[in-house]
């Protein structure tokens, strides 16, 4: 097996040398070591390298202020691409695609390009935003960009990695792969230096290094450089922790002994690159003085150097440099407002993201977990007793096991594996995890290494042989192309290596792959916040998730489970509870709305500025609001548009009054319908639901003036809509398309409504485990319409448009479809009027009355938009979700 991870390796170099290879050159190279290969491992090479090779990047879209004069194009010809070239080799040896690698050359000279030119004499300042996806690659997008700066003349290159000495030491380890091109350990050790990385394509020159993988800034390691950094032949690198204290000190050594004598400005160009740049450098709301403090001494570092560029990294246009500011102007004056550009980027094809995993193929990848409440309920607190651990739990931790050993049957031996287990913010309870966990394996790996190598039907006989045989049957049987017979021969290898650590601020046993490049890290990783930011979990296949938050940004970091799974993609599972999946699922699709909006706007020359409006007036960035500004426990006013949205109650009032009034409110809506020339016969019938087209818009308001609206659903508060509705009822929403959903076919089981004048089959929907007395929650996912609902009303000729527009440029084509890109071309706005039965897929409903809910699909303005306030009321979300996404009691010192 290490002669064919070697000729793996030979095939990718020669390969690396190949612009655009085809099938024909991959099997060509291939067949130059075909003597050395069974036919299983070609065939094996021949699937690694065409799906290497097969992946294709967009490019990123770009937002820029109009008013900068391009330099790049002409600098060019006297730049010495001496970073960017060894760096590109060093991705082409890990086999990044040459379709990838064009396409992140073109991203990298559009982010650069976009800052000022290092040779302009005088003052300058820029300052950009960079929004990627989590864990698709940033680090490697400014990693190049880094590269690129250094070769074009910026003197000054500072990171700031995060908020955690892990994060921190794991970008410095790249930064040293990437950049630097030794182990910058060693350099400031002055021990002889090993060239890694880019150093092993071209170790001639390099960085002028003052941090290390296990040490950050200290003003008397940068004293012993004994340089001011214009005297420096290469760039300087800084690889910082996001810590007041770090800031300051950096600062007060720049300013001591490399300011320019007679003033207080260091004037060598200076690149400040912001990793998780909404993280600390704008708000925590738990602690916004402290947070103020860094972005203090981040606005002061910046303001030093006469000469600097800032890009800050996020994964979300929910960023808070757009959503915490009181008001428009603050966010537009905000010292780290993106005001001269912000790039887009596309993840590469291979990318296992949001969209894949909570959107296309959600029933594949996510389990859900009903089982924790008794022993790990969401809210407890630090001192909660672990008394055991959930079933769902103790599955995972046995599926975790099976995918390693499926990993060795196909070869792939010394791969890291990664389990991720999130199931609290208290370091205390984790520990208790993280030993009940180790307590589970160590079970396992001594019934494996007794019973395991028994014929299957003797090995049986052991419950945790047979515990692990009913996890592969459940999860991978049909997916994986392997045996039971050679999975159980592979247990005590894959059982033995397992570590169960702690990954917090007090752990005592690092997170390091470094040290297992050979032999590959198996690793069981219990933790909270550490694991939240940026920390990459190399070869993660299952994760246990039992956080929950309505926070997006929150969310979105947490998801460690995003990146890239090539030759495993289809064992990667996750666990979560249902609610979770829901908040992951909505924010997934409003992210790509905004993302698609962020295309359309650069069509049409927009500038950040318009795109830090519009995400500022989404409807979403009321939840985003309400989670910012939780600790106040006020009400708190935001203004929104309601163009291109959609809206709908997924919270619903309990009450029987509030029942009865919103089956009256809908039952008149009927008969008004009827009252004005809009009889049921009239209507079309569409597989059990019923649309009634063109309707004023008085019978619309009429309806949602009389529908009682829970305090919790704030995007469906009556005052705003109606308000918005009322301004354009006369032209854009004179007329409407009304749709009252139901079943096609009904069972002994189903509720049967007929109250509004029509028979309806209503659809099903559970009942949210946070429902009680006065509050119904629409499933634990929060979402009352099906996908595709926006679909209704529209023309098969406009349905096919959409689905083209969004299908260009992605690979593979995407099974389902987002329903924003039928709402872009929607001419009239949607009122879908459900009709809903209460309860579980086995309880028989059919004496029941049923409960009124409603969606709206707005179509685009065509006039510049007014905003509609709202009054967002914080005390109800804080004592609903208040205690659960608190900052982690791990003892940070920010």
């Amino acid at each position: 097996m290490i002669n064919f991870n070697k000729l793996k390796i030979a095939v990718g170099a020669l390969l690396a040398d190949e612009e655009l290879p085809t099938q024909e050159k991959i099997r060509e190279y291939i067949d130059m070591f075909r003597a050395q290969l069974t036919n299983r491992e070609a065939d094996e090479l021949v699937r690694h390298f065409e799906a290497v090779h097969g992946v294709r990047m967009r490019d990123a879209a770009v937002l820029q202020e109009a008013e900068f004069e391009p330099w790049l194009g002409n600098a060019r010809s006297s730049i010495d691409p001496y970073y960017w070239d060894r760096y590109k080799k060093f991705l082409a040896n890990k086999e990044f695609s040459a379709r990838v690698l064009a396409t992140l050359d073109r991203d990298t000279d559009q982010i650069l390009g976009h800052l000022e030119n290092p040779k302009k004499d005088g003052a300058w300042d820029r300052r950009g935003m960079v929004m990627g996806h989590v864990q698709s690659g940033k680090t490697a997008n400014y990693a190049g960009l880094i590269c690129k700066a250094a070769d074009a003349g910026y003197r000054v290159i500072i990171i700031i990695a995060g908020i955690h000495n892990n994060l921190r030491n794991q970008t410095q380890r790249r930064i040293d792969e990437g950049f630097i091109g030794f182990d910058s350990i060693a350099i400031l050790k002055r021990e002889r230096r090993n060239s890694q990385g880019v150093g092993r394509f071209n170790s001639r020159r390099s960085p002028a290094v003052f941090t290390t993988s296990r040490q950050d800034f200290k003003r008397t390691t940068a004293d012993s450089v004994h340089l001011p950094l214009k005297n420096l032949s290469e760039p300087a690198v800084f690889v910082i922790k996001k810590n007041y204290k770090i800031l300051k000190n950096l600062i007060e050594w720049l300013t001591a002994h490399n300011a320019q004598q007679g003033t207080d400005k260091v004037w060598e160009p200076m690149l400040l690159i912001d990793d998780e740049a909404d993280n600390a450098s704008i708000n925590i709301s738990s602690d916004p003085e402290r947070v103020s403090r860094i972005n203090g001494q981040i606005r002061k570092l910046l303001s030093l150097f006469g000469r600097s560029g800032y890009v800050g990294y996020t994964a979300t246009p929910f960023a808070n440099i757009f959503i915490d500011p009181d008001n428009d102007d603050e966010m537009l004056g905000d010292d780290l407002f993106p005001r001269d550009f912000i790039v887009s980027l596309d993840p590469p094809t291979n990318y296992f993201g949001a969209t894949k995993v909570f959107m296309e193929d959600s029933e594949r990848f996510v389990l859900p977990i009903d089982d924790y409440a008794d022993l790990l309920p969401l809210k407890h607190r630090i001192h909660h007793q672990v008394t055991g651990l959930p079933d769902s739990l103790e599955t995972a931790v046995r599926t975790f096991i099976v995918a390693c050993a499926i990993r060795k049957v196909r070869g792939q031996v010394a791969s890291h594996n990664s389990m991720l287990v999130n199931v609290s913010r208290f370091v205390n309870v984790q520990a208790q995890i993280r030993n009940a966990i180790h307590e589970l394996v160590a079970r396992i790996r001594s019934s494996v290494r007794i019973n395991g190598g028994l014929p299957t039907d003797a090995a049986m006989s052991d419950p945790e042989v047979a515990a692990l045989k009913r996890a592969f049957e459940a999860l991978y049987a049909t997916e994986c192309e392997v045996s039971w017979q050679d999975i159980q021969k592979n247990l005590h290898d894959s059982v033995s290596p397992i570590k169960v650590i702690e990954v917090n601020s007090r752990a005592s046993d690092p997170l390091d792959y470094a040290e297992h490049k050979k032999d590959g890290l198996n690793v069981i990783a219990v933790g909270g916040l550490s694991l939240s930011r940026g920390l990459t979990l190399e070869g993660l296949v299952v994760s246990y998730f039992l956080r929950n938050s309505m926070m997006y940004d929150t969310l979105l970091q947490m998801g460690r489970w995003f990146g890239y799974r090539n030759g495993y993609e289809k064992l990667c599972r996750v666990w979560m509870p249902e609610e979770a999946q829901g908040w992951y699922a909505h924010i997934t699709e409003a992210i790509e709305e905004l993302r698609g909006e962020l295309a359309y706007m650069k069509s049409v020359n927009a500038t950040p500025k318009d795109f830090g409006l519009r995400v500022r007036s989404h409807p979403e960035t009321l939840v985003v609001t309400a989670r910012n500004k939780m600790g106040a426990g006020q009400q708190i006013r935001v203004r929104v548009g309601l163009a291109n949205c959609f809206v709908e109650t997924a919270i619903l009032r309990r009450d029987p009054p509030s029942l009865a009034a919103n089956r009256n409110a809908a039952i008149s809506l009927a008969a008004n319908l009827r009252r004005n020339g809009f009889p049921p016969e009239q209507w079309e019938q569409r597989k059990g639901a019923l649309l009634v087209l063109g309707v004023p818009a008085s019978a619309v308001m009429q309806f949602l003036a009389a529908f009682r609206n829970h305090e919790g659903s704030i995007q469906t508060q009556p005052e705003p809509i109606l308000q918005y509705i009322r301004e354009r009822q006369t032209d854009e929403l004179a007329r409407w398309d009304i749709l009252f959903p139901g079943l096609g076919k009904p069972s002994p089981k189903s509720l049967i409504d007929s109250s509004l004048g029509f028979k309806i089959v209503c659809q099903r929907r559970g009942a949210g485990l946070r429902s009680a007395a006065k509050t119904l929650m629409i499933t634990n996912k929060q979402r009352v319409s099906s996908r595709g609902i926006e679909k209704t009303g529209l023309t098969s000729e406009e349905i096919k448009n959409a689905e083209a527009d969004y299908q260009r440029g992605r690979n593979p084509v995407p099974r389902n479809f987002p329903d924003w890109i039928y709402r872009r071309r929607r001419k009239k706005p949607l009122l879908i009027v459900h009709l809903l039965a209460i309860g579980k897929k086995e309880d028989n409903l059919s004496g029941e009355k049923p409960v009124v809910a409603w969606s709206i699909s707005f179509p685009r303005t065509d006039r510049e938009e007014a905003k509609v306030e709202y009054v967002v009321n914080t005390r109800w979300y804080k004592e609903h979700y208040g205690d659960e996404d608190d900052e982690e009691a791990e003892g940070n010192d920010y």
